[in-house]
Parts: structure tokens; sequence; C-alpha cells
């Protein structure tokens, strides 16, 4: 049975598979990633939220669990006015990032590295009587970025906002699937890369590979599951 670790602790990206249908564990890496940048000196937008995604994936690949497994990394990155914002931690950051973002348009950059860790053919040799498909050997990456428009937003708001302590751990001080999406008038691009993981992006990534997306679903949905549902 194919596996894929999520090396991420994002309850986001994980609660995204989920919904997929994606079969997947949790693995978080211990990637510092003020050091990360630091050492390659990366300040692009893109090209830091690409670099980070593999830094976590290649962390965790490192790792006795991921042997036999793809090791899926992910990081988010906000590009406003030319610059780069990560997650703000502090409600002061917060409320200044939002007070310019409110009624302009930004740029999610969610990079995303695939690394198999399931042994080559090479690796499993010609006497192997393992029945498993063989890896690919692949570690491989690309960023999924979405446009996000926000609408206007009273200093009020964004104080209420910050109370609740959503944005503190968010990259750019919004989230679109939770109390932050009433303040996202349109997106144009992949929500789900606004979200932290694009899923038809795994997609494809996966079929570099050598993976069908369908090898991760469940064997069985239960019952009470349906795909597709009809409105009441």
């Amino acid at each position: 049975m194919t596996r894929l670790i999520l090396a991420s602790q994002s309850p986001a990206r994980t609660k995204l598979l989920a919904d997929a249908g994606i079969r997947h564990s949790v693995l978080v890496s211990d990637v510092d990633e003020d050091a990360v940048q630091a050492r390659y000196g990366i300040t692009d937008p893109h090209d830091t939220a690409l670099l980070l995604a593999r830094a976590k994936a290649e962390a965790v690949a490192a790792l006795p669990e991921a042997e036999g497994a793809l090791v899926l990394g992910c990081d988010s990155v906000f590009e406003f006015d030319g610059e780069a914002h990560g997650k703000p931690y502090t409600a002061a950051v917060a409320r200044e990032r939002m007070l310019r973002m409110s009624g302009n348009t930004g740029v999610l950059h969610t990079g995303h590295w695939l690394v198999d860790c399931r042994a080559t053919a090479a690796e499993k040799g010609a006497s192997d009587d393992d029945t498993t498909p063989p890896g690919s050997g692949a570690t491989l990456g690309t960023v999924a970025s979405a446009e996000v428009h926000f609408m206007e937003m009273e200093p009020e708001e964004i104080d209420a906002y910050i109370a609740t302590g959503e944005p503190l751990h968010c990259a750019g001080s919004f989230t679109i699937d939770g109390l932050g999406g009433a303040f996202i008038r349109k997106v144009n691009g992949d929500p789900h890369a606004v979200v932290g993981l694009s899923i038809s992006t795994l997609r494809t990534l996966l079929a570099q590979a050598n993976v069908r997306i369908n090898e991760l679903w469940p064997t069985q949905w239960p019952a009470s599951q349906s795909t597709s549902q009809s409105a009441s």
C-alpha cells in the first residue's frame, strides 16, 4: 500500500488531505526556517516558499520512519507590495499588515516538495520477492500561487479578528477557510493553495513519481460517505 507522509504540523493541510480522501500520516520536521533562509539568502517570496517546502520534505525523508513512503513538504509565503510575509506571531505585526492589506491585493505562494523514499527497482534487486511497485527516486517540487483580493476592513474588525488568535500563525495574517474568509473578496487561482496545499498540484507531483492519486484513496469508503451529494 502506498504511504504518504505530510511533513507539516498545519491542521489546515491535513484537513485538506482528509477531506480529499487522501490517506496520510503526519511527521513534523524540526527545520529552522530562519536558518534555512539565512543560509541560502533567498528573499523572493516564490522561491522562499519552494526552498522551505524542500527543506521540510528532505528533513523528514531522512528519518527512519519515512522509509518506503512518499514525503510531502509544504510552506506558504504571502507576497504583498513586493515583500515576503510569513507568520506574524504578534498582534502588533498582524494589525500593521492587515491595515495595509485592507482593500488591496496580494499573492499567496505555497511551495510543494515531494520525495519518493520507496526502494527503486535497482535497490530492490532482481531476486527480491517484494510485489510492491518500485520507487521512482524522485525528489521534485513546484509552487502553486493564487492572487488574493481583500475587502475593506474596519480597524475594529481587524482587532476583533486578531483577538481570536487565528491570524497569528498563518502566512500573511489571514485564512480563507476560517474566520478570515469574511475579509476575502475573491481569489484568482487555486483556492486550495491559499489554504496551504494544492490537491491538484499534489496529483501532478505524484504522477511524476509514477503514482496515481487514487492509490492514496481509501480501499473502502464508509457507507455514509458519498463523493457527490445532491443539494437539498
